[in-house]
């Protein structure tokens, strides 16, 4: 069998992908539509394997990293789904209170990924809470495509009740000085979207490529936003002009990039769809623009 590299996708691979992880497709409709890509030694199911997350030495920042202080907490969600588990990390040598990041999964719960993208926010100097909406439902299974599953059975708005309640928890944690921002990827960027609409005081938010709040609702927003979108994101970039539109004639604080030739997920370093230039770049320009508006 021949082996895959990057170069062998073609974009539409990466599209029916994006299909498939928003349910737009079925698991039986995705290797169907998959098996128009089979050439030259290429079948289903290795380009299967290829695409999917792969998070096994893949994670940047090592749960036992001794630069950091990491444990798992609960937090109460009255209105969403009760105890909530998260993952908490905080440097290691903290001296005095940090300034705080609610760190948002993607549409498949806590996932290796962003419980290593959760420590590298910590790592520049946060506090990071990352939590798991999967909780009511026995939290993140150990696999993303029973993750998504699980993910459909709650509402946006339960979860979003949850990841509301993350923020006090966090913003009243003694450790914390009362700044507190988001950063979401995917359902995390729609998750990070809403807050700034929900929470009056929140420091800021950075949504990766995720869907816009209610154009009604845009005016409750006082968090500054950067937005990092993908170019080749057909899906949730189709909004952005609406959204734009609404922000400017509300008179919001926002910045905007767009990712040359970056597919949705370019951030997600355990996918193909990686780009790691423009995940650096991006990941770069949130921790500075977190630096700037939580001190």
């Amino acid at each position: 069998m021949k082996e895959i590299t990057r170069a062998d996708i073609k974009q539409g691979v990466f599209d029916l992908y994006d299909d498939y992880v928003h349910h737009r497709l079925t698991k039986k409709e995705f290797m169907q539509k998959l098996s128009t890509f089979e050439v030259d030694g290429i079948t289903v199911s290795s380009l299967m394997n290829f695409i999917m997350p792969d998070y096994k030495g893949k994670i940047q920042v090592e749960a036992d990293d001794h630069s950091l202080k990491s444990e798992y907490v609960t937090f109460q969600s009255q209105k969403g789904g009760g105890d909530i588990k998260a993952l908490l990390s905080l440097p290691a040598d903290i001296k005095e209170k940090l300034s705080g990041i609610i760190v948002v999964h993607e549409n498949r719960g806590l996932n290796p990924h962003i419980e290593d993208v959760a420590r590298r926010a910590s790592l520049a100097g946060f506090i990071s809470l990352a939590p798991d909406a999967l909780t009511p439902l026995g939290g993140y299974p150990g696999n993303d495509d029973d993750g998504r599953e699980m993910h459909s059975m709650r509402s946006t708005e339960e979860m979003l009740e949850d990841f509301i309640a993350a923020y006090e928890y966090l913003k009243n944690h003694k450790q914390c000085n009362g700044k507190v921002g988001v950063v979401g990827f995917c359902f995390g960027g729609t998750i990070a979207n809403l807050m700034a609409v929900k929470i009056p005081d929140l420091a800021a938010a950075v949504p990766f490529y995720g869907g816009h709040p209610p154009a009604e609702e845009v005016p409750q927003i006082n968090a500054p936003l950067l937005i990092h979108y993908a170019e080749l994101d057909r899906s949730y970039n189709a909004g952005w002009p609406a959204y734009e539109a609404v922000l400017k004639a509300s008179n919001k604080e926002y910045t905007t990039y767009i990712y040359p030739e970056t597919n949705h997920g370019f951030h997600n370093d355990t996918t193909p769809r990686y780009d790691k230039a423009a995940a650096d770049l991006a990941w770069g320009r949130t921790i500075d623009f977190f630096k700037k508006k939580l001190k």
